[in-house]
């Protein structure tokens, strides 16, 4: 964690919040996408917006449409002052755990902005460490400052297209439809086909799907 600066902040108003002023410190939002699937990567994304090119119509990734991300994420990638997406694999997330490959993605995503931030603000109430700057953590931070509504869309718009090429590849489990979420549909596909590279064993459902087709489960 950050020396000059680092805390986790949980309330849904903003209280508590570092005082900023936008025209002279850059903002990096903080979001990902994808922690709760049986398959593919957790995708991280960071942004820091740029005051002079706002972009219109940002909000909470899950509230807006797929075609309203869809038509954000353009204005996000050639507005914004920087922005970088990371992709942690699943075999990092197998042998992290989730919460920890999430942590340590937000950490690569930080990291490789250019210009750097001067403060990060990251969605939910856990904070990586070793963090260049100041940083807080925000429980409902997708609702309340825009530079993370950005790195939600960015993060799910990523996550989603590669979902849909694994599909190409595995058609059988449906990534195309649930981007790899444990809905009925694909426990049904992983219990009749087994899982895929693509599909993260250490998750419950994955583990016993290959346990009951004697597949060898790395630990």
């Amino acid at each position: 964690m950050s020396r000059r600066a680092a805390r986790a902040v949980a309330g849904d108003a903003g209280i508590g919040l570092f005082a900023i002023d936008r025209a002279m410190l850059r903002v990096a939002g903080v979001d990902e996408a994808g922690r709760g699937p049986l398959a593919g990567p957790v995708a991280v994304a960071a942004v820091i917006l740029d005051p002079v090119r706002p972009v219109d119509g940002l909000d909470d990734s899950k509230k807006l449409s797929a075609a309203q991300r869809e038509a954000l994420y353009p204005l996000i990638v050639e507005r914004a002052l920087a922005w970088h997406i990371e992709m942690v694999a699943v075999e990092e997330i197998d042998r992290l755990n989730i919460l920890h490959a999430t942590l340590e993605g937000m950490r690569r995503a930080i990291a490789a902005l250019g210009p750097p931030a001067e403060l990060v603000r990251i969605d939910g109430n856990t904070l990586p460490r070793a963090l260049p700057c100041m940083a807080e953590a925000i429980v409902g931070g997708d609702a309340l400052e825009p530079a993370i509504m950005a790195a939600s869309i960015l993060a799910k718009v990523a996550r989603d297209r590669l979902m849909c090429r694994l599909h190409e590849e595995h058609p059988h489990y449906g990534f195309d439809a649930h981007k790899g979420y444990p809905t009925p549909a694909h426990l049904a596909a992983l219990a009749r086909h087994g899982p895929c590279p693509h599909h993260r064993r250490s998750f419950a459902p994955v583990r016993e799907a290959a346990a009951r087709l004697r597949e060898p489960v790395p630990l």
